[in-house]
């Protein structure tokens, strides 16, 4: 059975953290029955009163519902809270941040004891959930038939964005998304270190800020084409040599404001050392092409010229 206009499809939620709870809310407010289970007993309670059923424990909230979902802190308590339950049946949907290879092991763990698998990763905070424009939502992958047969349900909380078979992928585009911002996260506030006690105000800053790295987005789609057809000099403007000489102000600027260096000196690092390995092949370079330096081993073996 599947959502529509008139059906509410029943689930188990299993873990109320911040997470949790938000999503738990946020299906009882859409008019889905819920039946909630959660480690320390009190955090369910006050769901009670907006119409949740509490479970006695794991097991007795696992046979509840046939869609099963689960909001732990990692995955080996998703391993310790589903030991010994009778999964038979049942729809498994993993919400609990983890690895790809986790996604993976864990997918073959719950089909072995019957269930249909798919694991996922939020790319939300508690406080996008239920609020659509807020941009949330949600990848998910594994049992591509769970996926459509809950589509509806799982779009409640936030966005749901299917990416393959591969139970592995869900979790593998969060990290690199988070990755991503991880990075920039490093960049904007190195950038606010270096104007600190100059008269510059962070808040005359930030505009300028935000305005430079929209401006700095093309650099996605391109190195994408680039490492898609490792055409890595085609229309390149400011080179991997170029960059690399650039990163020597940089550094020295750090120096001069008695700021460290450690949040852009690793990317700084591979690019010289891109460069260092043969000047005249890889001068011309866009600098996506440092990244051949980050594989360490399979899977992929990605090379690139």
């Amino acid at each position: 059975m599947t959502d529509n206009n008139t059906t509410k499809h029943p689930l188990t939620l299993l873990g109320l953290g911040d997470m949790g709870t938000a999503l738990a809310r946020t299906w009882l407010a859409a008019g889905h029955p819920l039946t909630v289970w959660n480690r320390t007993a009190a955090k369910a309670a006050p769901l009670a009163a907006e119409g949740a059923l509490l479970a006695a424990d794991p097991a007795a909230a696992v046979a509840a519902n046939s869609l099963v979902v689960v909001c732990l802190l990692d995955d080996a308590g998703v391993g310790s809270v589903l030991d010994g339950v009778d999964l038979t049946g049942k729809d498994l949907v993993n919400l609990t941040t983890g690895t790809p290879a986790e996604g993976r092991a864990r997918a073959a763990w719950a089909e072995a004891r019957g269930a249909r698998f798919v694991d996922a990763g939020i790319m939300a905070t508690p406080t996008m959930i239920g609020v659509p424009e807020a941009g949330g939502y949600v990848f998910y992958s594994g049992s591509r038939a769970l996926f459509d047969a809950h589509r509806a349900t799982l779009e409640v909380p936030a966005g749901a964005r299917y990416v393959g078979g591969d139970p592995g992928h869900a979790a593998l585009h969060d990290v690199a998304l988070l990755s991503a911002m991880y990075g920039l996260f490093a960049g904007v506030s190195h950038a606010y270190a270096l104007i600190e006690g100059e008269g510059i105000a962070p808040k005359d800053l930030a505009p300028l800020l935000s305005e430079w790295l929209g401006a700095m987005g093309f650099f996605v789609a391109d190195a994408a084409e680039r490492l898609t057809s490792k055409d890595l000099t085609t229309g390149v403007v400011s080179n991997l040599a170029m960059q690399v000489a650039a990163g020597g102000t940089l550094l020295r600027t750090a120096a001069e404001q008695g700021v460290g260096a450690e949040l852009i000196s690793p990317y700084l690092d591979l690019m010289r050392r891109r460069l260092d390995a043969d000047p005249a092949a890889h001068g011309g370079e866009d600098t996506i092409g440092a990244i051949a330096l980050l594989r360490t081993g399979p899977p992929g073996g990605r090379k690139l010229p």
